[in-house]
């Protein structure tokens, strides 16, 4: 059942995650916000350090909006002792290998989506698991609280600093072929995903034909017809250009993913405990930034999207509830690989939220 735009825009967010937006690079325009130079700690002397950051989105995304307050507030608040540089549309590398830069010390900071980070502490895959959260007042409380940051604590023993999470939104199903509205319309869709387990099961188990894929390809893949559509939020959707090889959007609404904003151990043990202190704020800052414009754009972003062409549907009456019965055997099965008492507790402590 189409719903009328209007209802759509004041009951959606944006933003996956890669699917991201998700976790590898878009063949986007590079750059940094400064000019680029070797990693570097805190340095002795009161010389200024330099803080290098890499991501796969572009500057037109709010990532890296995001990232430009977490560099003003680092800088003002540190009395310029530090320096941070912005390089983004994966001009450092893809997702993952920038974490491993981070692990060997050579790259200080990035932010994929937890999909990716999950190749470094598995139990990040919680947030691939479908239907985990319905709204941003869950996203918030869970994510901002103590279950978010005990996830996040599992990071160091890999060499990493998970600071917070920042915004990639609730993944949307966009395609080529015809308009989605019932689970059966699904059937046969070549749909991009990352190479994540649990994201092909899942699609799998709604009858799309997952085919995994680097972010950076993706575009490319949709206008030869490779694949038929992919799934993110509606920044990555609308700052990626997708609504020009893409006709169709439904609001599936199916999975959040976040961002993960990290920082090599290897930096973060340099600072002092007062620069800690700062960098935590200023992530915090530009994390509240991030979400702040993907969340006020999500009405505006929908109606561009349908005036570029577009069209935007949701689910009929009854399809999300079948889609949630089509993928409690994948989530049954992946609770098993992580641990069912570490799955069992977020959703209970989702639930409690109400």
């Amino acid at each position: 059942m189409k719903k009328a735009l209007c209802l759509l825009l004041a009951t959606c967010m944006i933003f996956t995650a890669a699917g991201c937006g998700k976790s590898e690079a878009p063949a986007a325009s590079g750059g940094t916000a400064s000019q680029p130079a070797a990693s570097a700690p805190a340095a002795p002397g009161g010389d200024k350090a330099v803080m290098r950051i890499g991501i796969g989105l572009n500057d037109q995304h709010p990532q890296y909006l995001g990232l430009l307050k977490f560099k003003e507030e680092v800088e003002k608040n540190t009395g310029g002792r530090f320096e941070v540089q912005v390089n983004h549309s994966g001009t450092v590398g893809d997702d993952r290998a920038m974490l491993e830069m981070l692990q060997m010390g050579t790259l200080d900071g990035t932010c994929p989506s937890s999909a990716v980070v999950a190749n470094f502490a598995p139990e990040f895959t919680l947030y691939d698991f479908p239907f985990l959260f319905t709204t941003l007042e869950e996203v918030d409380a869970i994510l901002d609280g103590e279950k978010g940051r005990e996830i996040l604590d599992l990071l160091e023993p890999a060499g990493i600093i998970g600071m917070n999470y920042w915004e990639l939104g609730f993944l949307n199903i966009t395609n080529s072929k015809r308009p989605v509205t019932k689970v059966e319309d699904l059937n046969g869709l070549k749909i991009r995903t990352m190479e994540n387990q649990l994201q092909l099961d899942t699609l799998r188990a709604l009858g799309a034909n997952p085919t995994p894929m680097a972010f950076s390809e993706l575009f490319t893949a949709m206008q030869q017809g490779t694949v038929d559509g992919q799934q993110n939020p509606e920044a990555s959707i609308y700052s990626m250009k997708f609504y020009e090889v893409q006709k169709y959007m439904t609001l599936t609404r199916h999975v959040y993913q976040p961002f993960v904003f990290c920082i090599s151990k290897k930096f973060w043990d340099k600072l002092s405990d007062e620069d800690k202190a700062i960098f935590q704020a200023a992530a915090d800052a530009g994390r509240d930034e991030e979400r702040r414009i993907i969340r006020e754009e999500s009405v505006e972003l929908q109606q561009k999207l349908a005036e570029l062409g577009m069209q935007v549907d949701e689910m009929a009456e009854g399809e999300v509830e079948r889609m949630k019965e089509l993928v409690q055997p994948v989530i049954d099965t992946h609770a098993e690989k992580i641990g069912k008492e570490l799955v069992d507790e977020m959703y209970a402590a989702v639930a409690a939220l109400h």
